[in-house]
């Protein structure tokens, strides 16, 4: 028999203690209700989920197979019912502040950790929950709520169809990097030494893979691209193995010069590296998201000049 009704969480609540206790006397005690109430209602529980939830085994009422797996996500229903209570008793200020962030796959992991790190800084403790994808996947969960914010070095495109507001965080020139052996070989004649050098991109549907090959065409180059990546962390992975040259935005790259080995080549003028914080309301209303709005300002304030190395 087919459910129907909107389902009563009070009986629900009856049914989890009876369960819980062992019995209907033992359910009532603890209820200040009587035996014939709480009867009257798990048979109305029933006849709203379908099917009996409890059956008699032997001297005891036991659930049914329906009743255990009602219990199961009983417990889960109070189970956050008291978190709800305990946490709204500690007051907002006890509560973890929660940040559900989205990372563009063509955002470097190394910036993303510097743009969030101002929201840990916030006198409340950040709790938070990061999801990669592609900008399209990741604005599609931003408008209905699922995330906060994402992060990405594009505005949402108006194609997409999507209400969000793109917040400019920054921008930042761009610098050829590879491995010093790489760099060393291609240093002297920069930029006409990329043509036909193995260069690692991303893909062409990102803001600056669009740029990058604007960029060949007004120096007429034609490197041999060895991999295009959606995912940066990979991309980088195979540069630091010596496969090829990437462009690097330059807030990293001195550490990417120190942690991955990596030597600049030369710059990428005027190639601009722009990134974005995406909301679903003009109005930033998460103090972690305005956190960190306001810390890229500092990020994105050039400080020195990447050096050409080898």
């Amino acid at each position: 028999m087919a459910a129907h009704g909107r389902l009563n969480y009070q009986h629900l609540y009856y049914f989890w203690t009876v369960v819980r206790t062992g019995s209907l006397a033992r359910a009532a005690a603890e209820l200040n209700l009587s035996i014939p109430t709480i009867s009257a209602q798990l048979r109305t529980l029933d006849e709203r989920l379908g099917e009996p939830l409890l059956a008699r085994g032997g001297r005891r009422l036991v659930p049914t197979d329906a009743g255990r797996t009602a219990f199961r996500y009983a417990e889960g229903i109070f189970r956050l019912g008291r978190e709800l209570q305990e946490a709204l008793e500690r007051g907002p200020a006890a509560r973890p502040l929660r940040l559900a962030v989205g990372l563009d796959d063509v955002l470097p992991k190394a910036l993303a950790q510097r743009l969030l790190a101002p929201a840990f800084t916030l006198e409340r403790t950040l709790r938070f929950v990061c999801h990669e994808g592609t900008l399209e996947r990741l604005t599609a969960a931003l408008a209905v709520q699922d995330l906060d914010v994402v992060l990405s070095d594009a505005p949402v495109p108006p194609a997409l169809g999507i209400r969000a507001h793109s917040h400019r965080l920054g921008a930042c020139g761009v610098s050829w990097m590879g491995t010093r052996r790489l760099a060393r070989r291609l240093q002297a004649r920069f930029p006409s030494s990329l043509d036909g050098a193995p260069v690692l991109l991303p893909t062409d549907d990102t803001a600056i893979r669009r740029a990058l090959d604007q960029w060949f065409e007004r120096h007429r180059l034609h490197p041999v691209v060895i991999g295009e990546f959606e995912d940066y962390a990979l991309l980088l992975e195979f540069a630091t193995a010596g496969h090829g040259l990437i462009a690097v935005p330059d807030v990293l790259v001195r550490p990417l010069q120190g942690d991955a080995g990596l030597a600049v080549l030369g710059p990428a003028r005027p190639v601009q590296a722009e990134f974005y914080a995406v909301t679903p309301a003009r109005e930033i209303g998460h103090p972690a998201v305005a956190a960190l709005c306001d810390g890229a300002a500092a990020l994105f304030s050039p400080t020195s000049r990447p050096r050409a190395s080898a």
